[in-house]
């Protein structure tokens, strides 16, 4: 069997990053970063009936509201308060947290 040099290279470059990504812990992210204090330590019993219920929510969709409200592109509703919680988390921490909370149920 044949591997490309350029497959092994890419292979090389990207497993560092998965493996970061995988060694994040996203339920002690979620609580170290406190966004139980919102959203609840299940993620489903929000502290106020404005805040979103998150345990279940699609990974991707989750992941993508982070980025949108550390960015300032979502800016509605609760997000500025949420933008000052944002700031602490980053993107690979934001996949955790995001990853986390769709296998809850």
């Amino acid at each position: 069997m044949k591997v490309s040099i350029r497959r092994v290279i890419l292979a090389s470059l990207l497993l560092p990053l998965i493996s970061a990504a995988a060694a994040l812990d996203g339920a002690a992210l979620y609580a170290g970063k406190t966004c139980f204090t919102c959203h609840g330590q299940d993620g489903k019993t929000p502290t106020m009936s404005i805040y979103p219920r998150l345990a279940g929510q699609n990974a991707d969709y989750a992941y993508a509201q982070m980025l949108d409200i550390k960015s300032g592109v979502r800016s509605n509703g609760q997000s500025a308060a949420m933008r000052g919680a944002m700031i602490m988390v980053n993107e690979a921490q934001m996949r955790a947290i995001a990853d986390w909370l769709a296998t809850l149920k």
